[in-house]
């Protein structure tokens, strides 16, 4: 099951005052009797960097803040304080591959291969995501514990609109009843994100089929995660109405944001472990060597001096080591 809308903004329902100083936010709550547990975050001001960021068309806004929404709350998901999430989606779209990764606190950074893909619309007005993403390809979900090898999950894709594609991963590849809700608020007239979240609901070992087919009739008659956004609900409001009639538990509650951590040492750590000729190789006809980082899209830049002056660190660290 899932739910997910993207189309441009209802005035009556949304008040762009609202969004001023909005602080994103993840929330994990479980039912009393440990049978559910559900997961929603707010990820407008996260979808707006992305967008900000990559200089994406509207409809790469609105797949790229999908698919970042859906590795906050993956990652929100990891026990592990050092563990990672990487979700790598390609259906042979024109969007190309759509990457984001996310820590287990639910602090996220993404991309998409092709930012200004062309947006198409529906005949409804909403944005046709699963055609810029495509369905002849699979979905790739890595999670890096910190040691040892990392864990790898692979799915075909179903739909191309992302969250069918997450909850068909956790069925059939994690053997896990999921329900994966996303949504990405785009303004028509000027590309903007205006609201952007995403809901995950999982059933837990235990749950009966009373508990089972509860949860399907509150899930069908759950709104777009933007309109109850849009009508000033919290994402704890979210939860409570997807489990309407469970005793809820809040288990945390916490802030997430775009976040990099790319910087100068760690290029120049990574260019370390090329050969003198490789590193040399580097610098192009006006003396410079520029590194992008694909998350953040800023280029560390390095003269042919700074680079010489890598591979001299190098070998003085080598001969240390050596003696």
């Amino acid at each position: 099951m899932s739910n997910e809308n993207t189309s441009s903004p209802s005035q009556d329902i949304y008040d762009s005052e609202n969004k001023v100083d909005r602080r994103d936010k993840l929330i994990r709550c479980i039912t009393s009797d440990g049978a559910i547990m559900a997961i929603a975050a707010d990820t407008t001001n996260i979808a707006h960097m992305g967008k900000k960021l990559h200089h994406t068309s509207s409809v790469a806004s609105a797949a790229l803040g999908r698919a970042l929404t859906a590795s906050s709350i993956m990652g929100s998901l990891l026990k592990q304080s050092n563990a990672a999430v990487t979700l790598r989606i390609n259906g042979g779209g024109p969007l190309g591959a759509i990457v984001a990764v996310s820590d287990s606190r639910g602090n996220c950074r993404g991309y998409v291969e092709n930012p200004q893909t062309e947006t198409e619309y529906y005949p409804n007005g909403k944005i046709n995501v699963a055609k810029a993403v495509g369905k002849d390809g699979v979905i790739n979900v890595m999670r890096d514990y910190g040691t040892g090898e990392p864990y790898i999950g692979v799915c075909p894709l179903l739909s191309g609109e992302i969250a069918e594609d997450i909850t068909n991963y956790y069925a059939t590849s994690e053997q896990i009843p999921t329900v994966c809700a996303l949504g990405v608020l785009i303004n028509k007239e000027d590309g903007e994100v205006l609201l952007s979240g995403g809901m995950m609901i999982q059933l837990l070992p235990g749950a009966t089929e009373e508990t089972i087919s509860k949860l399907e009739q509150n899930v069908v008659k759950l709104e777009p995660v933007t309109t109850m956004l849009a009508k000033g609900m919290s994402i704890l409001d979210m939860c409570k109405k997807a489990l309407e009639g469970f005793e809820v538990e809040v288990l945390d509650e916490q802030p997430i944001d775009y976040v990099c951590g790319c910087s100068r040492e760690r290029v120049v750590m990574a260019i370390s472990k090329l050969t003198d000729d490789e590193i040399r190789s580097l610098a192009d006809e006006k003396g410079y060597a520029v590194a992008n980082c694909h998350f953040c899209n800023k280029n560390h830049r390095f003269t042919k001096r700074q680079l010489e002056e890598i591979i001299q660190a190098r070998a003085e660290k080598n001969r240390e080591a050596e003696n």
